[in-house]
């Protein structure tokens, strides 16, 4: 019989020293999150959530995180928020459509607009699935808009 393998890191993980302390964070406040799941939470109790997890972001993110929320309750209202990762994001049908990464968190340049599958942007044979968010000025507002009332079906 061959003698036992001893179990490895893989590359990626060994080579950058493991998991970043923010990358580890999320992933804790990801198994709180779907402990919580199990209890039976209204969307009030979720929505309530969300906006504690923006107001506790950095300014330059708290800015764009509150924006971001309000373009979503007014454009595609039927979509319910709850954290995803400890970040805020927008369901449908219990499937992420849209969430929105910090840049501070992760010691990003820019915070991040992104989809999931469940997001109905669907152009050919490819299509971009995030987005680098700066600042919301009027044109990005409007962008934004689009995306997630087209995302939100």
């Amino acid at each position: 019989m061959p003698a036992a393998r001893k179990s490895s890191t893989s590359p990626s993980a060994s080579a950058s020293g493991g998991f970043t302390a923010g990358e580890r964070a999320a992933m804790k406040e990801r198994a709180a999150e779907l402990k919580a799941e199990k209890q039976a939470r209204t969307a009030a109790e979720q929505e309530a959530e969300v906006l504690e997890r923006i107001a506790e972001m950095a300014d330059s993110d708290r800015v764009l995180a509150e924006r971001l929320h309000a373009l979503v309750r007014e454009v595609a209202p039927h979509l319910q928020s709850r954290t995803w990762y400890g970040m805020p994001a927008y369901t449908r049908d219990g499937k992420v459509v849209c969430f929105f990464k910090p840049a501070v968190k992760f010691k990003s340049r820019y915070a991040t607009l992104g989809f999931e599958d469940a997001a109905a942007l669907d152009d050919g044979a490819m299509w971009p699935t995030s987005y680098a968010l700066l600042e919301m000025d009027a044109a990005t507002e409007r962008t934004v808009a689009d995306l997630v009332r087209t995302a939100a079906g």
